[in-house]
């Protein structure tokens, strides 16, 4: 469970403000998996990163019960100079699970052959993405925070990794960013809008897109005018 309480954030650039945040209050329910959506720069990888931790609300709190990934993908926690392997036996160590069980699964997983053993300077965008990915789905967590992480790699692997992804949320939550509808009506129940630092709630993902559809061709929808 995730839950908001009078969150706010906001962000000054150049004299222009961007609210991410209006005062927000609301409960992400336990094992649900919930689409977020909205346009570019309304502030959702800004939200994710609020709920795990790796950025501070300006005013409010935001509570967790059970366990919250870090933003599946997130590629910011590796040592530049160790492997990816070492990186990945690394995670397992802080989360008490074997580090070797963590280098296998992540080997088959981010499909990166010899360059598992390079150190992760070495990886193009692609290849920290991929790793990242499959560290994130080593670690069993309650509620996973997910933030276009199925547009990573060839088609090949997107496929597989939703496969893995839809496996998980089997027995968890999720919080998912993605401008890919179609992965969201397959792996969501409800979906949330974030429009102008408010968010939209629905119980049914397929009205919460339909929400997000109206939104990029500059329309409110029907049931909002």
């Amino acid at each position: 469970m995730v839950e908001l309480v009078g969150v706010h954030k906001r962000y000054v650039q150049r004299g222009v403000e961007t609210i991410v945040a209006r005062d927000l209050s609301f409960r992400f329910e336990p094992g649900q998996s919930v689409a977020l959506l909205g346009r570019n720069g309304a502030g959702k990888s800004s939200l994710l990163r609020m709920i795990a931790g790796l950025m501070d609300p300006d005013a409010g709190v935001i509570r967790h019960e059970g366990t919250v990934s870090w933003p599946v993908g997130f590629q910011g926690s590796f040592h530049p100079d160790l492997t990816g392997a070492e990186n990945a036996r690394f995670v397992a160590r802080i989360y008490g699970l074997s580090p070797r069980a963590m280098e296998r699964f992540v080997g088959e997983v981010a499909e990166l052959g010899p360059h598992l053993r390079l150190p992760v300077r070495s990886y193009s965008a692609g290849m920290k993405a991929r790793l990242a990915f499959a560290v994130s789905m080593a670690v069993p967590f309650d509620t996973y925070l997910i933030d276009e992480v199925t547009s990573v790699g060839d088609g090949a692997f997107r496929l597989r990794s939703e496969a893995l992804l839809r496996d998980r949320l089997r027995s968890a939550g999720a919080i998912v960013v993605s401008h890919a509808t179609e992965m969201l009506r397959r792996m969501c129940d409800a979906g949330v809008v974030l429009e102008k630092g408010r968010m939209f709630y629905y119980s049914r993902v397929d009205k919460a897109i339909e929400h997000h559809d109206h939104l990029m061709r500059g329309q409110l929808p029907p049931w909002m005018r």
